[in-house]
């Protein structure tokens, strides 16, 4: 079977990672690269480095891959869309919802494969995690926690925190319990000197009843990627810098010293820390999307599932900014 084409368009940072796994992915070809900026990372190999999405589109390809700053998105999706392209487009979808909704119709009106790359839904640790809480492992689940802080990354100038780094955390807890967004309420922060926020924390509900609680900066000197489930019986941490998932089981041995047991709650039990494969969480992306493009059933991070996160960040900007909780319902999210 000859090998499908790909494109990439965006050399910067994440750019020259995603050429990277192309050059590696069975079956298929990267044929083409663009970026009106040049290759500052030296990853166009023998390709010549085309100046825009047109010249990338003429040498004939079957998908491209969308690496640009987000303000281009909605450009350049709707222009693979006209010419048939699948498209999987960095994460957010768009710089804002209108963007987004735009980006998903003109997918779907074609029977285009058109998908988002939040990379968090393919790390090992949370793939794991959601697995055991579809089985029902943990029981009921009363809370979601995550923590995402590191210092500031120079090649973000076009979004803030939010938009940046909480889109992670916003897909992957709505994609890990199975449930939408039912309200968020957040406080944001300016402290870099930049018009965009550099700090969030966000506290909001699923529509299946879920607590959830989100953590975000570019200010701290260390770098915590956290996610942590906790249900009826006990909790689940997933580490996704390392990919380590640690389960924190309740205690079935009744604590005796009732001194202890008065400041403890709910009484430990065994720890188990998972062993289990790691993959590159981006191979992983890439190779689940080719097989969508060659018609295969897998689960690609749909336009339409990234349409609602953008959204739900956009309701978090705007709770920070009113001072009030916002029901995404009335959005019609």
């Amino acid at each position: 079977m000859t090998n499908l084409r790909a494109g990439l368009i965006g050399l910067g940072m994440m750019g020259r990672h995603h050429a990277r796994v192309l050059r590696s992915l069975d079956g298929v070809d990267l044929v083409g690269v663009a970026d009106p900026a040049g290759d500052p990372h030296g990853v166009a190999g023998g390709l010549d480095v085309m100046a825009d999405i047109e010249s990338l589109i003429g040498v004939g390809l079957d998908y491209c891959v969308v690496a640009t700053p987000t303000a281009y998105h909605e450009e350049l999706g709707l222009a693979l869309a006209a010419a048939g392209v699948h498209a999987l487009i960095e994460k957010p979808l768009a710089k804002d919802a209108a963007g987004a909704a735009k980006l998903t119709d003109a997918f779907e009106a074609v029977g285009l494969v058109g998908a988002v790359g939040h990379i968090e839904r393919f790390n090992p640790a949370l793939q794991n995690l959601r697995s055991r809480l579809a089985a029902g492992e943990l029981g009921e689940i009363y809370q979601i926690i995550t923590r995402r802080q590191g210092p500031f990354p120079a090649r973000i100038a076009d979004v803030g925190v939010v938009k940046d780094l909480g889109t992670h955390d916003i897909d992957l807890t709505a994609w890990v319990v199975g449930s939408p967004y039912a309200s968020v309420s957040a406080r944001t922060a300016y402290k870099s000197g930049r018009e965009h926020e550099d700090l969030v924390a966000v506290t909001g509900q699923l529509a299946d009843g879920t607590v959830t609680s989100h953590l975000v900066n570019w200010l701290s000197p260390m770098k915590e990627r956290v996610t942590i489930v906790t249900g009826d019986r006990g909790a689940y941490i997933a580490d996704t810098l390392h990919a380590d998932l640690t389960f924190h089981a309740n205690g079935s041995i009744p604590t005796a010293w009732s001194d202890l047991a008065q400041f403890r709650g709910v009484s430990e039990g065994d720890v188990v820390r998972y062993a289990i494969s790691k993959p590159e969480p981006l191979r992983t992306e890439h190779e689940v999307f080719r097989d969508a493009v060659l018609g295969k059933d897998t689960e690609v991070v749909t336009m339409r599932q990234g349409l609602a996160t953008v959204a739900v960040a956009e309701a978090v900007l705007s709770s920070a900014r009113e001072g009030r909780t916002i029901a995404l319902d009335a959005l019609g999210i």
